[in-house]
């Protein structure tokens, strides 16, 4: 999601340009910016394992069930410039479906503990916004300033887009959710030809009353910058934004993604962004600031770095990655 540009010693994501920050919060965040990163991970899967209901094995997906669209592994689009001027963007091979937007809603098949919960999924980006500039540029409210509608996301140095990992590891995560009895609904589903802008996503989760959503990013920093970090909204009470009933709920479930995330993959805490603890709050993201329901985003690693990048473009790592965002919303849906 994030670009390092040449005019900027910041980064830049879908919802506009950002500096670095190291999280500022309690007590608990303080003592885990001082932890080693080994002493670190065993804090996390410590906050995993200690709550109700985590101490049950991790599920996995059956291998009939697993998405085919890991065969994304695979293609290869030519790199091109981006549509808001940003680096590291992809064309797809092929345009993207523009099917009816039913296809983003999918009800819970059965029962489980997660019965009559309800998920929203939100695949950062879309294939085709590339194609669309005069669209994703469209400036939208998002509260605290208004920011560009959507943009194309990144790609690893191979042309795997961001877009399409997005896609796939939400619907291995749909899947998972699904088989614990959630309703699951997400908000695109390579079902509309670009978007939809960032208030639209806050829109569908706040409609969907969603009790837990997540919204899926993989970055676009410079190389030797690896990990994962999970995005938390800031406190916000700026015009259309407003953030301070859910800031709370959504630090709980920020956290038990990342424990999870980590348990899951192996893969370490961003080594760049959020101080070791693998956490980062912002307001500046309206997907965030516009959430009137529990919400985070995940980075779930660096496509312009060549070791995540081969952990991003690999069907089975993503499996993972979607199996540790399940356990951390399982966990916090019982909680």
């Amino acid at each position: 999601m994030s670009y390092v540009g040449p005019d900027s010693d910041g980064f830049f994501d879908g919802d506009g340009p950002r500096r670095p920050r190291r999280f500022s919060g309690g007590p608990l965040t303080v003592a885990l910016a001082a932890l080693v990163p080994t002493a670190l991970a065993g804090w996390l899967i410590w906050q995993v394992v200690g709550g109700p209901g985590e101490n049950e094995p991790a599920k996995t997906l059956p291998a009939a069930s697993q998405s085919s669209t890991a065969g994304a592994d695979t293609t290869s689009p030519s790199p091109s410039k981006s549509d808001d001027g940003k680096k590291g963007d992809a064309s797809p091979s092929a345009a993207p479906s523009k099917s009816k937007p039913p296809a983003s809603s999918s009800k819970s098949a059965g029962s489980g503990p997660l019965k009559g919960k309800v998920v929203v999924i939100d695949p950062g980006h879309n294939p085709g916004n590339f194609q669309h500039a005069a669209e994703i540029n469209r400036l939208v409210d998002i509260g605290t300033n208004r920011k560009e509608c959507d943009t194309t996301g990144t790609s690893t140095n191979a042309g795997y887009t961001e877009a399409q990992f997005t896609l796939d590891v939400s619907r291995r995560l749909r899947t998972l959710l699904q088989q614990q009895g959630a309703t699951v609904e997400l908000t695109q589903n390579g079902d509309r030809s670009w978007g939809p802008c960032v208030d639209e996503r806050a829109r569908i989760g706040n409609k969907a009353h969603a009790d837990a959503v997540i919204s899926v990013h993989a970055d676009g920093s410079a190389a030797g910058n690896r990990g994962f970090h999970v995005i938390l909204p800031a406190s916000v009470n700026s015009g259309s934004a407003d953030t301070t009933a859910i800031a709370g709920p959504s630090r709980d479930l920020g956290e038990r993604v990342a424990g999870n995330f980590l348990r899951a993959t192996g893969s370490a805490p961003s080594n760049y962004i959020g101080g070791g603890t693998g956490l980062d709050v912002r307001k500046d993201l309206g997907g965030l600031n516009l959430s009137t329901q529990p919400k985070v985003f995940i980075e779930c690693g660096n496509m312009r770095d060549a070791k995540d990048a081969a952990l991003l473009t690999s069907g089975a790592w993503r499996q993972k990655a979607a199996q540790g965002m399940s356990d951390g919303i399982v966990s916090f849906l019982h909680g």
